[in-house]
């Protein structure tokens, strides 16, 4: 997001805040003009040798007002591999938003290792419910998910996915082309879907009837996807859904029917409560019953059995007080219930 004009120019870093909910400012970042008889250059962040100056933000800050300062538009292509080395291990955000004149890339640095008790855990509870679908899938963090995503990214690329592109990499981060047109936001499918609720007109239906479709598309070219979330579902503006987010490899660790299972229960459950509120539910539910009968054999039979091991969500209370996350697995239940 850039706030401000070629004189004045305030260059927005985004995040995503927790749950997915609409993107929040990280640092707003101010582009000082070049020393005299400096040449700029093409990339907004590489024109001063400190080109950057940041302050963190958690909120939404009004911009913050500038000096004069300088932007001059791209003359030749970019050096995306030098770029990243520049920027990598120097920006204050580990995900961290560039824009230039005709292009929008993000830059993602390896943060730190995760433990691994954590998946140890997760797979004792697994155990103990009978769920197979709650193993968890190993996410060691580091280098190790840099090279994981950029991998997937470019393997899901090739079965003709939506997915941002690879630009460069090293072994501290990657460069990729972010997947809305420059200048214009891309909405996550989870945010587009709220947004639509107050038009009323169906609008809220259609995207999810989308979003499912394109679910089965992935599944039909053979793979499957990691946290199938409707944030990490991106609305592009040529109206085609892109995916984000792959720093984990389930069908490395699982069999792949179990993996889009995962897959499926993951949309529903980011989902249902926004149809729920759109009163689009029962439509949605014979849409589901499709979906799971499109499935192959052994994954609609894994999905009959993950729905009726969890019968006793039913048995869980209606009443508000017990939190938002217990009735959107509620909801969740009955979307995917036959």
């Amino acid at each position: 997001m850039v706030f401000g004009t070629a004189k004045d120019e305030t260059i927005v870093s985004i995040f995503r805040l927790p749950g997915g909910k609409s993107t929040g400012l990280a640092a707003v970042q101010t582009l000082a003009p070049p020393p005299a008889g400096a040449s700029g250059k093409s990339w907004h962040g590489t024109i001063a040798a400190s080109g950057w100056r940041c302050a963190p933000a958690t909120h939404f800050p009004e911009p913050a007002v500038s000096e004069p300062s300088f932007a001059v538009p791209p003359t030749e292509p970019p050096d995306y591999d030098a770029f990243l080395r520049a920027h990598v291990l120097s920006q204050p955000l580990s995900i961290q938003r560039y824009d230039r004149e005709d292009e929008t890339i993000w830059v993602k640095r390896a943060g730190a290792s995760n433990p691994a008790w954590r998946y140890r855990a997760l797979a004792l509870l697994a155990l103990c419910l009978r769920l197979p679908v709650l193993r968890p899938v190993p996410n060691p963090g580091g280098h190790e998910a840099i090279r994981t995503e950029v991998r997937r990214l470019r393997q899901l690329a090739q079965r003709g996915l939506r997915v941002p592109a690879v630009l460069a990499e090293c072994e501290d981060g990657f460069a990729m082309r972010h997947l809305g047109s420059p200048g214009v936001e891309a909405p996550s499918l989870g945010n587009a879907m709220e947004a639509a609720l107050p038009r009323g007109d169906g609008s809220t239906l259609a995207l999810w009837l989308q979003g499912l479709q394109t679910l089965q598309q992935v599944h039909g070219s053979g793979d499957c996807l990691s946290q199938a979330f409707a944030r990490n579902m991106v609305c592009c503006a040529d109206g085609v859904i892109g995916f984000i987010d792959f720093e984990d490899d389930p069908a490395a660790h699982l069999p792949l029917a179990l993996c889009r299972v995962r897959d499926a229960l993951c949309y529903a459950h980011s989902t249902a409560w926004i149809l729920e509120q759109a009163g689009a539910m029962q439509t949605a539910r014979t849409a589901w019953r499709d979906f799971v009968q499109s499935m192959e054999p052994e994954t609609r039979a894994l999905m009959a059995r993950t729905v009726k091991q969890l019968a006793w969500v039913r048995r869980l209370p209606e009443s508000r007080r017990l939190g938002r996350d217990m009735q959107r697995v509620r909801m969740a239940y009955t979307l995917v219930t036959p």
